[in-house]
């Protein structure tokens, strides 16, 4: 049996969640460049951000107000054109999300390439562009996992899942349990990949980052086609 025909074999329903657990993961890595290899801005939490921000403009804490900031407008520009490009989507996945994620991807690579050449310690306007941009690209991403809508993986905040998981412990109730562990385990093994990654070189977490995504966005597309293919025969 072929790669194709393995992942076309999957349930779209586990299909979608593999994938959004995997781009959790990479929303760890991310946010550990971020925050521990550029001024402390999360690139894919905006909570984070809105948080650090709050303590920021009270002054006197250390804390970037710039950063934040533009991270917090690139991701929801990138959150706004990844929701008006895939509005007239038909299927939860379509060439589109396809498309939404390769750029993702790309960007990821671009970036990381960009740290590969100016090095471990780039001047301020470089690394404020490189987490606009770079949650600018978490923007995309967040609309796009929003469209697949896997309950409780959103690629890149995990404060409601953990919610979930708590208050269904509480009350005796295990359904979906495993779901939200997942997500929670993904994005701390990412931030842990992250900050294991800054050791070698600033840009190598970002590298890793958009090739995950890639292979990501290569088994979701190609489900999607084989699927879509089924469905017409």
């Amino acid at each position: 049996m072929s790669i194709r025909q393995r992942l076309v074999a999957v349930p779209g329903e586990r299909m979608h969640l593999w994938l959004m657990l995997v781009l959790t993961f990479t929303t760890g890595i991310n946010d550990a460049v971020g925050y521990l290899g550029l001024d402390k801005v999360f690139t894919g939490n905006m909570t984070g951000n809105v948080v650090v921000l709050g303590m920021a403009v009270v002054g006197g804490s250390g804390l970037p107000i710039l950063g934040p900031a533009l991270a917090l407008i690139g991701f929801m520009a990138g959150a706004a054109i990844a929701g008006r490009l895939l509005r007239h989507g038909s299927r939860s996945w379509h060439g589109l999300t396809t498309a939404v994620f390769a750029a993702v991807a790309v960007l990821m690579l671009v970036l990381g390439g960009v740290l590969l050449l100016v090095g471990d310690d780039p001047s301020h306007p470089a690394g404020v562009t490189v987490t606009t941009t770079a949650a600018f690209a978490m923007g995309l991403q967040a609309a796009a996992a929003r469209l697949i809508a896997v309950k409780d993986v959103t690629t890149v905040v995990v404060t409601s899942t953990i919610t979930g998981l708590a208050a269904d412990l509480g009350s005796g109730r295990s359904a979906g349990a495993a779901r939200r562990a997942s997500a929670v385990v993904a994005i701390i093994a990412g931030a842990a990949t992250g900050a294991a990654l800054l050791k070698w070189h600033l840009g190598a977490g970002l590298i890793l980052a958009g090739v995950v995504i890639a292979l990501a966005t290569w088994a979701g597309d190609l489900h999607d086609r084989g699927r879509a293919r089924e469905l017409r025969a």
